[in-house]
């Protein structure tokens, strides 16, 4: 090798121009050069010329022999993955013999990004810190101090992974503990688990694998008592659903078609669960022959079908009503037994004897059918009856009479949530529908025509001669929602009404007309 100059050399001794073979001290030894490579500006390692690795970085010997040095481009940054970093910190070494007289302090445990052959050194006996270190070294924070001997550690001790208080909630007694308070390095290391199963896996315990623990009543379960897990789907509705699922022995449910579970979620709608005492629903018009009992009828019994609370319909009727002709008679009792009797009735059983139930779980309160009655039913009597209904049932249909401008009318009113208004399929009656919208805003009641929800009885004469979308567009600029009754020869008779025996177009309008009556009516009320 040849080292030619133009200065001369401070380190190796050679002139300006001088060749190492002419020099005397290296015409017969070996070439000894000092190989110092960089990167970045950092020094990552020294070798001899003769191939062996110094690494203190210490040249001894070398010093007055010429040296090569190599830049290189930085070393790329070794990431070191979560678990590797976890381990390095268990493994650092910690001399506790080095801390103070008394208190006690924390330790900051600080993580390094160098790579993995430059972990840190064993501290010294002093307690200082450790010659030459490298990698992460523990810093302390405030003040260390101990109030007696501290046994000392090695790298092989575990590090403690849990405390006593798990083993005696669920074992009945402490943990082996070591000399820092871990576990101790003896013990098999298994995690207790907060199932009270002991350590066996749940798999394990179902095959009937003994635990070496008892288990506690918590695992009992239906999944692991019960084929399936105790699961068990219903049968579906609709008619192919049903079908395919009989066709196949019961093994392929195909579920709910999409009818039935619109149907489903509009009788949710109609289960609404109230709270803080009766919702009221009066319904009303101007004119009568419109069918107020008809829909009260209809609407009250779809109520009482698919809710499971006490649904009452009340005939306020002052002077003579016909909403009891529209079930079977269970009593002859009248809205005026009940103002007589109010006294005595002490709880629903009392109260019961003077309404008639339908099949449908309906109870209706019938007005004065007697004419030779010389007082009518008036205001004074219906907050009666209504604080007695209030007691005992969560919603309260009011019938009205013909006309709004009775005192009964006031009171109702007043305990109303919502509004029915009934309209019919001819000019007039839709006409005095709109007029009693008109009475209603006039006299402070503009909230509730704006909830309110107008069903029009398409039973009527006329309807037929009528454009029923008009009315609907019109009531559509006033009103919440509107409702088409369809014609049913049950209600046209104008007698008893067999829930049972309706069309199905019918009881549909029905549950439409009950869904949007009570998407109306509050949830939560103070009593």
């Amino acid at each position: 090798m040849v080292n030619k100059r133009n200065k001369p050399d401070s380190s190796g001794g050679l002139l300006d121009g001088t060749r190492m073979d002419d020099a005397p001290e290296f015409s017969d030894e070996p070439l000894q050069v000092a190989l110092v490579t960089r990167a970045a500006g950092e020094e990552v390692g020294r070798r001899s010329g003769a191939g062996r690795v110094n690494p203190s970085g210490d040249l001894g010997p070398l010093l007055g022999h010429p040296s090569i040095e190599i830049d290189l481009p930085p070393l790329p940054k070794r990431e070191v993955p979560e678990d590797e970093a976890a381990v390095r910190i268990d493994d650092i070494t910690v001399d506790p013999g080095s801390v103070g007289d008394t208190g006690t302090s924390s330790v900051e445990i600080v993580r390094s990004d160098a790579p993995t052959d430059a972990l840190p050194l064993p501290w010294t006996p002093s307690g200082g810190r450790p010659a030459n270190p490298t990698g992460s070294v523990p810093r302390t924070t405030g003040a260390l101090h101990r109030t007696g001997p501290v046994p000392r550690t090695t790298g092989g001790t575990p590090v403690a992974r849990r405390t006593g208080s798990a083993y005696d909630a669920l074992l009945g007694g402490p943990a082996p503990v070591g000399p820092l308070g871990g576990h101790h390095p003896g013990a098999t290391g298994e995690v207790p688990r907060l199932d009270g199963a002991g350590t066996a896996s749940r798999r394990e315990r179902r095959a009937g694998a003994p635990s070496g623990e008892p288990e506690s009543a918590a695992m009992l379960t239906p999944d692991r008592l019960i084929e399936g897990g105790g699961r068990v789907r219903q049968a579906p509705t609709g008619k192919w659903n049903r079908f395919v699922y009989a066709a196949t022995l019961h093994r392929l449910n195909l579920g709910d078609s999409a009818t039935e579970r619109a149907r489903k979620e509009q009788a949710a709608r109609i289960a609404k669960v109230f709270e803080g005492g009766t919702r009221f629903v009066p319904v009303l018009t101007r004119k009568g022959g419109v069918g107020k009992t008809t829909v009260t009828t209809l609407l009250g019994m779809t109520l009482a079908t698919i809710r499971e609370d006490r649904i009452i319909a009340i005939d306020a009727n002052p002077d003579r009503g016909t909403l009891s002709e529209r079930v079977t008679k269970q009593t002859r009792a009248t809205v005026r037994d009940v103002v007589t009797r109010a006294n005595s009735i002490g709880g629903f059983t009392d109260f019961s004897t003077l309404v008639s139930r339908d099949e449908t779980r309906l109870d209706i309160l019938a007005s004065d059918t007697d004419p030779l009655l010389s007082e009518a039913f008036d205001e004074n009597d219906y907050n009666v009856v209504a604080d007695l209904a209030a007691r005992f049932y969560s919603i309260a249909l009011t019938d009205c009479g013909t006309g709004i401008v009775h005192s009964v009318m006031r009171a109702t009113l007043q305990r109303a949530d919502s509004v029915v208004i009934v309209s019919g399929g001819s000019v007039d009656e839709a006409r005095l529908a709109s007029e009693t919208l008109t009475w209603l805003e006039a006299n402070g009641y503009g909230d509730l025509v704006r909830n309110a929800v107008v069903a029009i009885n398409t039973a009527t004469h006329g309807t037929s001669l009528v454009k029923l979308d008009e009315i609907e567009s019109h009531f559509a600029s006033r009103v919440r929602e509107i409702v088409r009754i369809p014609y049913d020869p049950q209600l046209a008779a104008g007698s008893v009404v067999s829930y049972k025996d309706l069309r199905q177009v019918t009881k549909d309008a029905a549950r439409t007309l009950a869904a949007l009556v009570v998407d109306g009516l509050p949830a939560r009320r103070d009593a």
